[in-house]
């Protein structure tokens, strides 16, 4: 298996950690209830999703890029097959802004932030929204900042998202973990130098053609207790 950057380093116990935001720390179940009120089946909400994920990704690759409310909006029309009217895509969406915290967050920020571990949220959606969800969620008092991939005009995970976000937490590849219970989303961010941690909670099974996570668990809480106890790192040279 090809390795990224990141794999010539043994994982050191971070200084950061960024959590992504929609599915790892933001319930979607919610919104499931809603897709059934415009009359598509409940299983809709998974479908949805994924084509959320695929079509913000192809527009990356394309040079291209939409903000995630518009590219949530065009995929519930496709998985309604052009049939959805205005109000139908608005009365999901409206519940974007309803969305609670998954069980687990709030418990796994704890954990970091009594290592003195920083932690962050890199998400591909706005920094308006996020940070809404984030003070209803009654996270933010654990959050230092959010960064949004809108700053970077790219979807994750090109190395370049990782790399702004490096920048902007002011720390190296080494000293920063992303946390996410997508295997996508941890692959790229190790090919930028970052240790990874991978949650199980949603995806179940990591695929084989990702670069394995540096630390991995059950829910988000086993993954921020394997990263606090990672070594610390001791080569002053980089440090």
């Amino acid at each position: 298996m090809k390795r990224g950057p990141g794999e010539a380093r043994a994982a050191v116990r971070p200084h950061v950690v960024a959590f992504d935001v929609v599915e790892t720390l933001m319930s979607l179940e919610p919104l499931r209830q809603r897709i059934v009120e415009i009359g598509l089946p409940a299983s809709t909400l998974e479908r949805w999703f994924a084509l959320v994920l695929r079509d913000g990704m192809a527009l990356t690759l394309a040079r291209d890029y939409e903000p995630f409310p518009t590219v949530a909006a065009s995929a519930l029309r496709v998985v309604g097959d052009g049939e959805l009217t205005d109000q139908d895509v608005d009365h999901v969406l409206a519940g974007l802004g309803e969305l609670p915290a998954q069980p687990d967050a709030q418990p796994a920020m704890q954990v970091l932030s009594d290592a003195g571990i920083t932690v962050v949220c890199l998400s591909n959606g706005a920094q308006d929204s996020t940070e809404a969800f984030l003070a209803r969620s009654e996270l933010d008092r654990l959050v230092e900042q959010v960064i949004s991939v809108a700053e970077v005009g790219q979807w994750k995970p090109p190395p370049q998202v990782y790399q702004y976000a490096l920048h902007r937490v002011g720390r190296a590849g080494y000293e920063v973990a992303l946390v996410a219970v997508h295997a996508f989303d941890c692959h790229g961010a190790h090919a930028a130098g970052l240790t990874t941690g991978w949650a199980a909670r949603h995806e179940r099974y990591y695929g084989d053609i990702y670069t394995p996570p540096d630390v991995s668990g059950a829910d988000l809480v086993e993954v921020a207790e394997a990263l606090a106890a990672l070594p610390e790192n001791r080569d002053t040279d980089e440090s």
